[in-house]
């Protein structure tokens, strides 16, 4: 009697492309896992690092400068209140910066942040730029017409004698530099009027001043 005939099992199916890459996304989960304290160490340790090189580079390079604290106007006597000190970066610090402008008069207004440099204050620098000028100062007897005036007003100064009825020019388109503020027409030796402080020529200085001295003095705007 034959014997029967035996039938192979069937071999198992190829793994698809799908299990293997099935396989492969557990086999890097289970290594991470396994790693993933020494990952953590790694990344503290470069967050670290990096903390250390930004404390340890030096702060940008700055420079003290002293600006208004608050919006000022021509005239002002400038107070510790009215300053301020702020940092600028080197390159952009405004020329001329006064060092010590407290206790000095501003011969124009400053906007608040605005750098107070020279050229904003009473004195020699006000006419920088401009050697056929010198700043005079000069106390106008009548306060009232000073008011008038403004900063860059040109005026031409009359010097008037009233005992001999006669006026004549004294110097004629000189310029406004600055209004001090009012002081309650009380100057020095109790000489009434305001102070104004004009750009005139280095010729005119001794005339001015001798007749302040010897007429009243008023003024006109200039037509130059």
């Amino acid at each position: 009697m034959p014997s029967p005939t035996r039938t192979p099992a069937p071999s198992p199916a190829a793994p698809t492309s799908r299990s293997r890459l099935a396989r492969v996304r557990v086999a890097v989960r289970r290594a991470v896992l396994r790693r993933r304290r020494l990952l953590a160490a790694a990344l503290t340790a470069v967050a670290a690092a990096a903390g250390l090189a930004a404390a340890s580079e030096p702060p940008p390079a700055t420079v003290p400068v002293t600006v208004a604290a608050r919006d000022l106007p021509a005239g002002q006597v400038l107070g510790a209140d009215d300053l301020e000190v702020v940092e600028f970066a080197p390159g952009s610090v405004p020329h001329g910066v006064a060092d010590e402008p407290a206790g000095r008069v501003l011969a124009a207004p400053v906007a608040r942040g605005e750098a107070v440099t020279d050229v904003r204050l009473v004195g020699p620098a006000m006419t920088t730029g401009r050697p056929d000028l010198v700043a005079l100062p000069l106390r106008l007897p009548d306060a009232g017409a000073v008011a008038l005036l403004r900063v860059g007003d040109r005026l031409d100064l009359v010097g008037a004698d009233p005992q001999a009825g006669t006026a004549s020019t004294v110097a004629a388109g000189v310029e406004v530099l600055a209004l001090p503020a009012d002081d309650g027409g009380t100057g020095p030796a109790g000489l009434p009027g305001r102070l104004v402080v004009l750009g005139v020529a280095p010729s005119e200085v001794t005339e001015i001043a001798d007749a302040t001295a010897r007429r009243l003095v008023t003024y006109t705007w200039s037509e130059q």
